[in-house]
């Protein structure tokens, strides 16, 4: 099994509140705040990557570190709330790596992409893996930013919070399940966002770690500064 160049992470951390997932929605007001413009930010930066990958075939360290950030931050927030409730811990702001954060996202930089029209045909075979990562996260999957809204991950994270709230208690096989799911809708994303030429693979890598990679490489692992 090839390791991934995504890593995708999250360690359920207990003793988890019964009703604080009622309320996380309201504390999460300024995160949403803040991603509404980092999103905006992020499409932009996507769109002109886009164009220097065309004639060029490298994407822009300075906007690949933005880009990778915003989906950090991303994470965090969806690991936080209605994508896993897997923690109580209040995710931080900041685009940068959080080690001792239970929710965690490295993508490796790219060493070589593809250029010209090519490029336009690779995105468009990875259709069906937005479609697969549409139908698991819900309406609310792009580009890896999604929210329950009737996919399977909200149907999962409902009764979780259904076995929180009369039960206190989180299985970890649903959890194991739920992370395997949002790490095949952040795989889809970021290949979507040209932030990996490696196509997803068609596999549910379920539980906390990735199969393949073991830890988490240090924060201190960047990518490459422009010349």
């Amino acid at each position: 099994m090839d390791p991934s160049p995504i890593r995708l992470e999250g360690e359920l951390t207990p003793p988890l509140s019964r009703w604080l997932w009622l309320v996380k929605w309201f504390l999460l007001i300024p995160h949403i705040f803040c991603l509404l413009f980092l999103w905006l930010g992020f499409v932009l930066a996507t769109i002109v990557v886009f164009f220097v990958m065309l004639f060029t075939g490298s994407y822009p360290p300075v906007l690949f570190e933005y880009n990778l950030g915003v989906l950090r931050w991303t994470w965090r927030v969806s690991f936080y709330s209605y994508s896993a409730l897997g923690t109580d811990r209040y995710p931080p702001f900041t685009l940068q790596p959080v080690p001792d954060y239970p929710a965690r996202l490295e993508i490796d930089y790219p060493d070589w992409q593809r250029r010209g029209f090519p490029l336009i045909g690779w995105w468009i075979i990875g259709i069906p893996q937005y479609a697969i990562a549409g139908i698991l996260a819900g309406g609310g999957f792009a580009w890896g930013w999604h929210y329950p809204t009737g996919g399977v991950v909200g149907i999962l994270v409902f009764v979780v919070a259904m076995l929180l709230l009369f039960k206190d208690r989180y299985p970890e096989s649903i959890f194991d399940v739920l992370m395997g799911f949002n790490r095949w809708a952040f795989r889809a994303g970021a290949f979507a966002a040209f932030l990996t030429p490696q196509y997803p693979p068609f596999r549910l890598d379920t539980g906390p770690r990735e199969p393949t990679g073991g830890a988490l490489p240090p924060p201190g692992s960047t990518p490459p500064t422009a010349a």
